[in-house]
């Protein structure tokens, strides 16, 4: 009876063991992959932020002939544009927010943004402070004009 009662024991003991592990196992597997998942979402929705940003830059150059010095000069022209400040969605798609337009999602850090106007060719450098991403290139070199480096 004694070696029975040891053997249930055993067994339960290593139910619950086996139970425990799995549980670690799983864990130590879908942690690792979540916080993957969760980065590259913030990657996109980052670059989708900078494609906006793209997106005005372009709109501003077109009704302007040239590039904004600042970040801060193209939300404000945007906000006064009736067409844009009426409705941003027909025009940066859902959601997009004039205010955090120059921000990165992933840490909301201000986009820099540096503009080079002394060749032939205008050109904008926008980056994102946080990772390699960028769109333009400080080189006067029309085939850098608007490229993303993810693209």
């Amino acid at each position: 009876m004694v070696n029975n009662n040891v053997k249930i024991a055993i067994q339960a003991l290593m139910a619950v063991l086996i139970v425990v592990l799995g549980i670690w196992l799983y864990r130590s597997i879908t942690e690792p992959w979540d916080a993957v998942e969760r980065q590259e979402a913030l990657t996109e929705l980052t670059r989708q932020q900078m494609t906006h940003v793209r997106n005005a830059l372009t709109r501003y150059e077109r009704a302007e002939e040239r590039f904004p010095g600042s970040l801060d000069s193209l939300v404000m022209w945007l906000q006064a544009d009736s067409v844009v400040s009426a409705n941003p969605d027909s025009i940066f798609g859902m959601g997009v927010l004039l205010d955090s337009l120059m921000y990165s999602p992933r840490t909301g850090s201000a986009f820099e943004y540096s503009l080079n106007d002394t060749g032939r060719v205008a050109i904008y450098l926008l980056q994102d402070p946080d990772s390699d991403d960028q769109i333009g290139s400080n080189i006067p070199d029309v085939t850098l004009l608007n490229a993303a480096s993810w693209e």
